[in-house]
């Protein structure tokens, strides 16, 4: 079916629907025009974003955990792709819009065409249909003036007073009147004919090839719009495969991410090497006058536990302390550029290891490097002497001897270094006391005090070592408080006196009796609650106020004791808010406070 045939008679209407056409066509380009800069917009904002989230480079020293490393290369990806939808604009501008424009342009121009030639045509048509009305207008007047010609010749021929000359003059303008009106139906007739064979050829032929031309014009637009919906579809698609490999990449980002071994370098980054105090021995009171000697010595053991429980800070807080009071100090030992010591003797014995250790390495390499370059010297003067035409030989002799001179310096440097690591090594291998162990002997001694208090059977020093005396049922205690939460092996939960023993039983050296209840260092506050879980450990309620009676000694746990119990156990420190008493080792407390209550914000 063809416009042609079946719209012969709407020129109007085909006009108006091209017309339509192609300013839809024109609406779908601005469409896609819009889409670009969409896309463009998005993937700067994209970019931008990647930009504002890059690691900063006070975040550098994080880029170690899986987590940072994983969202860096998240950041990566969405990076990529910002540049696929920069790709989906500029392919959309070059490969749809830009042909969207051209086929508007000759649809247009094709059109303008078409419609130009059925105006001419049309024209033409009424122009013979004005010629056709005037020539039947002649017919008809010229037919009317002959009727009248013939009735005057018939009244002047029967009227007898007429003379033969008047009636002869009648009969002329007859004949006149009525050759006149023969041309003028001939003329009608010709221009009758003319008009039916136009307008045969008119509705038949021509008009109906401008509009089969038209109906091109309208499938072309219309066809062309498919297919650039379909090209656009096409340039998504193309990207698609890179934008699933980026959406992969994400996934294996996330993947990659390994909470153990993030808490592995956790702790590596943090430990410090110190190992937890030992138990406070008890002081029996009655024994310093019989014994002072043992009881001198006692009471100098006793005042530096006490004062390692008191002063018990963590790697960061003891940094503080001793920044603090050595202001006015002398610095015997140079500063390196990061404002640490040259020997890193101011941090953690196990930051100072992995420090030295990098420091070797970082030497080595350098000596290395140095060794290379030295050798390289030697080759070109040995290639120098050899053929002097290359080169004098004394050009590169002071290179050479600085190059010695800087080697010689690097290797003096590396094994300083390599000393410092060994000593530090072997200060940490001599100070590796396993803490469960000393928990355990001195849990064992208190078993022992309690069976002489209950009056149990006396063994000998030698016996007690063999470990052969049994502990009974109502004096023994757990041994397993081995846990680094733990330390109630040796709680002070009884009062001194309540054993039914004798009070003036020898002490041996492997022999303590129940120390008697500490006193109270301080209050706390607990900011969360939190659930006993292991054995040495007590539950505390959010806002609960208790005793503090061993400060934090490195593994993150407080000894605590409940307001007007003595029930005691460990908490952990980050979930109370410790206030030390004024009286407490002066200065100590009010850093330890201070400090707690910044980790806690």
């Amino acid at each position: 079916m063809s416009w042609g045939n079946e719209l012969w008679d709407q020129y109007d209407n085909i006009s108006s629907h091209t017309h339509k056409g192609i300013e839809f066509l024109d609406k779908y380009g601005s469409f896609v025009r819009d889409r670009c800069a969409i896309e463009i917009d998005y993937a700067a904002k994209l970019r931008r974003l990647v930009k504002n989230y890059q690691p900063k480079k006070k975040e550098e020293e994080d880029s170690e955990f899986t987590s940072f490393q994983s969202f860096r290369n998240v950041l990566k990806e969405i990076g990529d792709l910002a540049g696929q939808r920069e790709v989906v604009a500029e392919n959309l501008q070059q490969q749809v819009l830009s042909g969207i424009n051209l086929l508007s342009k000759n649809l247009r121009d094709e059109r303008k065409k078409a419609l130009q030639e059925g105006q001419t045509l049309t024209q033409n048509l009424q122009a013979h249909y004005g010629a056709l009305e005037r020539a039947k207008r002649n017919y008809e007047k010229a037919y009317r003036d002959a009727e009248k010609a013939v009735e005057n010749y018939q009244k002047a021929d029967a009227d007898l007073n007429l003379s033969r000359a008047e009636v002869e003059k009648q009969r002329h303008n007859m004949n006149m009147k009525c050759a006149q009106s023969d041309d003028a139906k001939n003329e009608y007739a010709n221009q009758l004919q003319k008009l039916n064979r136009l307008q045969s050829v008119h509705f038949e032929t021509a008009l109906p090839d401008v509009f089969n031309r038209l109906q091109e014009i309208d499938e072309k637009r219309t066809r062309g719009l498919k297919e650039f919906i379909k090209g656009a579809a096409d340039v998504e698609a193309s990207v698609a495969p890179i934008i699933s490999r980026c959406l992969e990449g994400i996934v294996k980002a996330s993947e990659s991410i390994n909470e153990k071994e993030d808490s592995i370098k956790v702790i590596e980054r943090y430990q410090s090497g110190f190992m937890p105090p030992n138990d406070v021995p008890f002081e029996d009171l009655s024994k310093m006058d019989t014994n002072s000697q043992h009881s001198s010595n006692a009471v100098g053991g006793t005042n530096v536990n006490h004062m390692t429980s008191k002063g018990t800070v963590t790697a960061n807080k003891l940094k503080k302390r001793v920044g603090i009071f050595g202001i006015f100090g002398s610095n015997k030992n140079s500063l390196a550029p990061d404002g640490m010591k040259e020997d890193f003797s101011d941090l953690p014995p196990t930051q100072r290891r992995k420090k030295l250790a990098a420091k070797v390495q970082e030497l080595t390499t350098k000596v290395q490097q140095e060794q290379a370059a030295r050798d390289g010297l030697m080759k070109m003067k040995g290639v120098y002497e050899a053929n002097s035409v290359l080169g004098d030989p004394m050009t590169v002799e002071k290179q050479l001897n600085e190059s010695n001179h800087n080697l010689e310096k690097l290797k003096q440097e590396l094994r300083k270094y390599q000393h410092m690591l060994e000593q530090a090594t072997n200060q940490s291998i001599l100070q590796q006391s396993p803490k469960s162990a000393t928990r355990q002997n001195h849990t064992q001694n208190g078993q022992r005090g309690s069976r002489h208090s209950n009056g149990s059977e006396h063994h000998d020093h030698h016996h007690s070592r063999d470990g052969e005396d049994q502990p009974d049922d109502a004096g023994s205690l757990s041994s397993s408080s081995a846990s680094p939460e733990s330390g109630l092996g040796t709680s002070h939960t009884s009062l001194p006196g309540s054993g039914q023993g004798s009070a003036s039983e020898q002490i041996n050296d492997d022999h303590f009796y129940d120390p008697e209840p500490l006193q109270p260092l301080g209050t706390c506050r607990a900011l969360y609650p939190f659930e006993a879980s292991s054995e040495g450990s007590i539950p505390i309620k959010d806002g609960e106020e208790l005793h503090v009676i061993e400060l934090d000694q490195g593994d993150g746990w407080t000894r605590v004791r409940r307001m007007n119990e003595w029930t005691e156990g460990f908490v952990p420190t980050t979930y109370i808010e410790i206030t030390l008493f004024v009286d407490v080792e002066g200065v100590d407390h009010l850093y330890v406070n201070i400090d707690n209550k910044a980790e806690q914000q």
